[in-house]
């Protein structure tokens, strides 16, 4: 495995360390990404059932930090009580965020109906907490940024995970007060679109994320993701913007303790 690159000050904005790809060892993953200089992780839930894991990850390691939620994938097997589960999750004092909800066109694997619903609902449970946003928009950027100017948004703002649109549509989502997230596919020699709005964000709206397992960046394509390769990803945006990754990892780092009140 190519080794990543170790810098002091880095996060990881959006993982899932509770899935079983990492039940073999969770541990070195975790020291691994100490080592390459990561000082926070978020781990975001996808269900019901990966958040309460997400908490339970939250309560056991310093560095991680619970986001808790409905991926649109999982919408149509939400439970009738699945606000009422979310927002007892809320009260864990590691939890800083809902998430990761929104619409995913692509893979369409919940009706489209149903999508928009546990998003909206999910979006007012955020409002009612104030706690930030994870969202998730696969396809479906025009509708999730119709849905968010619509309902609007908490107080406590949010983050686009794993951004894919183009610089116009970073506008957009700026312009609502959102962060937008950078992963792994910034550095795909072919993905010349991403690495302009890497480029153009405004610095103070900016985070890096690696979506572990998935999305390895270029030199890991094919392997498990994991923290520690959020190294490549800050490589790649510093150099995009002509500014070293040390000063990107620690900016980016500030970026998520601001968004999502980590003292």
């Amino acid at each position: 495995m190519i080794a990543a690159p170790k810098y002091p000050c880095m996060v990881d904005s959006h993982a899932h360390l509770d899935f079983s790809d990492y039940d073999k060892d969770r541990e070195e993953v975790l020291r691994r990404a100490e080592e390459h200089g990561v000082q926070l992780i978020i781990n975001v839930g996808f269900d019901l059932a990966s958040s309460k894991k997400a908490v339970q990850l939250a309560g056991q390691y310093p560095l991680i930090y619970a986001a808790v939620g409905i991926h649109p994938h999982d919408a149509a097997r939400a439970p009738a009580d699945y606000l009422h589960e979310l927002e007892e999750l809320a009260r864990h004092p590691k939890v800083i965020a809902l998430g990761e909800m929104g619409l995913d066109f692509y893979r369409d694997r919940s009706p489209r109906p149903v999508q928009r619903i546990v998003f909206r609902r999910q979006l007012q449970l955020a409002r009612k907490l104030n706690l930030p946003v994870i969202i998730h928009s696969r396809n479906a950027h025009d509708e999730v940024l119709k849905i968010l100017e619509d309902d609007g948004l908490p107080a406590a703002g949010g983050v686009i995970h794993c951004f894919s649109g183009d610089l116009e549509l970073a506008k957009k989502f700026l312009k609502l007060g959102l962060y937008l997230s950078i992963a792994g596919p910034v550095t795909y020699p072919k993905n010349s679109q991403l690495g302009e709005v890497a480029a153009a964000l405004p610095l103070e709206k900016l985070l890096i994320e690696t979506d572990a397992p998935f999305l390895p960046p270029g030199p890991l394509r094919g392997k498990r993701n994991e923290p520690a390769f959020v190294t490549f990803v800050a490589e790649k945006v510093a150099a995009l913007r002509g500014i070293s990754p040390e000063s990107l990892g620690n900016e980016c780092l500030q970026n998520a303790r601001r968004l999502f009140s980590i003292e």
